[in-house]
């Protein structure tokens, strides 16, 4: 079975998390710069088929877009030039970010280890798959 591809993106990091072949668990699985994450996307999908990508969709506490909304915007037409066959999905990231960030604090990790931003944008790509996975289709 296909995978599913979740991105958090950010201007200096994109986490990405994806599916395991059956679509039942998610976990993150690397976080890449955004100038090479077309090269790292292909391939990865000569390795891996991919069913969907899930973008995390930033928004203010109000619903409107947020200010890096325009960035992730555009990530996702890259990908849709590059990659048209595979469907694309949004889900409010809103809250993803602090999540992740408790769930750091309460892994138990070391201090050091608990300021890898890399980490919190991983887990961040989980959690919004998971939420993604979570929703009836």
């Amino acid at each position: 079975m296909p995978r599913i591809l979740a991105f958090d993106y950010g201007t200096k990091r994109i986490g990405i998390a994806v599916t395991d072949p059956f679509q039942i668990i998610a976990t993150g699985l690397d976080t890449v710069h955004p100038k090479d994450i077309v090269e790292y996307l292909k391939k990865y999908l000569t390795a891996e088929p991919v069913e969907a990508f899930v973008f995390g969709d930033p928004k203010q506490m109000d619903g409107s877009p947020s200010e890096t909304a325009q960035h992730v915007k555009g990530f996702a037409k890259t990908l849709r030039k590059t990659f048209p066959d595979i469907p694309q999905h949004w889900i409010d990231e809103r809250f993803t970010s602090k999540l992740a960030h408790q769930a750091i604090m309460q892994s138990g990790l070391k201090k050091q280890e608990r300021k890898n931003k890399e980490r919190v944008d991983t887990i961040s790509a989980t959690i919004i798959l998971q939420y993604f996975m979570e929703q009836p289709r």
